[in-house]
């Protein structure tokens, strides 16, 4: 999170710093607004009749009286009706005044998240529109982001409940489901995956889908960050939910499979595998989840791997199978059959 002045709860994780000095304006900021409590009412001097000047006439007395306001059946244009009154009540200074935005592009529904003050964000988002609880401060971020960030259930449910866009990215291309991911909160996850906001006019929910396979500006998908962290319930939510197991991430095709394999994760690659993982899946460069615990040298799991079917012939871009990477490891060469008969660097393959 950017800003260092938010209160005890405020949270810092890495990719939210903002700039060295950032800080909102926070709560009393509103203080500064036309017409707020400590603003005295302007006094109007009224100068004296006879020192009043007109455009139009010397400064002298008017030489004839004024004419006379029109008849009600003049011909000249009736002044325009007052605006209508805003809804749920407000004045005009009050939604001006729910629509503030703070020098780092807060609304107030930002900064009463920020500040843990979550009955002063209930308040505003039960009064705002959603295009005004979409709105992205300096850093991306939505009121949603930040509490989902800051673990605020009641204000993700109100904003839900709103129909906010749950697809907005933040500076890093995270989702609010992103963030859940990486913060490892399985609730509110689970508040975002239930995606229900009422139609308007009706009390009947409808749902609203999330790309589940959409990535940040790491090319991570939510199934690829709740696997690097290892969190198994995370991983059940979004497969369940309708994430794509072998979803590749964007930087080198990795799936969450390999992954695992890399974080050298037994219970992640079992719980993959179980669930339908593509066991021989390859990144950009070929490589297999089973190169990479071969590479690793991490017998555990390649026997894992190779029990689950792993093809040991697979080569990588590099023409590199498995056995090959083993070279000189005698417990790594001592899981993979020898059936890859080769002359002169060439497999060899046998009819029956």
């Amino acid at each position: 999170m950017s800003r260092a002045a938010g209160g005890e709860c405020r949270k810092e994780a890495v990719g939210w710093e903002g700039e060295e000095g950032q800080c909102d304006s926070g709560i009393e900021s509103l203080r500064s607004l036309p017409g707020g409590r400590d603003t005295p009412a302007a006094a109007v001097e009224v100068p004296p009749a006879e020192e009043r000047l007109d455009s139009s006439y010397s400064s002298g007395p008017l030489p004839e009286a004024l004419p006379a306001l029109p008849a009600a059946g003049s011909t000249e244009e009736p002044p325009p009706p007052p605006p209508p009154p805003p809804p749920e009540g407000l004045s005009r200074q009050q939604l001006k005044a729910l629509a503030y935005l703070s020098e780092d592009g807060d609304t107030l529904v930002h900064l009463a998240i920020i500040h843990c003050v979550p009955a002063v964000a209930l308040c505003c988002i039960a009064q705002l529109p959603k295009e005004v609880l979409e709105i992205q401060n300096d850093l991306f971020q939505t009121p949603l982001h930040l509490a989902v960030y800051l673990e605020q259930p009641s204000v993700i449910q109100a904003l839900m409940h709103k129909g906010v866009n749950l697809g907005l990215q933040d500076r890093n291309g995270n989702t609010p489901l992103h963030l859940a991911c990486q913060q490892q909160c399985l609730q509110c996850a689970q508040q975002l995956l239930q995606g229900t906001a009422p139609q308007e006019g009706t009390d009947q929910p409808h749902q609203q889908h999330q790309d589940l396979q959409l990535q940040n500006w790491q090319g991570l998908a939510c199934l690829h960050i709740s696997t690097l962290k290892g969190n198994i319930p995370m991983m059940s939510l979004l497969l369940k939910s309708g994430a794509n197991i072998d979803v590749q991430e964007g930087t080198s095709g990795k799936t969450p499979l390999h992954l695992a394999v890399e974080c050298h994760n037994r219970r992640a690659v079992q719980f993959l595998l179980h669930n339908g993982a593509y066991v021989d899946a390859q990144m950009y460069n070929g490589c297999t989840p089973l190169h990479l615990a071969v590479g690793r040298k991490d017998a555990a799991i390649a026997t894992i791997l190779s029990h689950s079917g792993a093809d040991t012939l697979l080569r990588n871009m590099e023409n590199e199978t498995a056995q090959d990477l083993a070279d000189g490891n005698d417990d790594l060469l001592a899981l993979l059959p020898f059936d890859d008969l080769k002359i002169s660097g060439k497999p060899l393959v046998c009819s029956e």
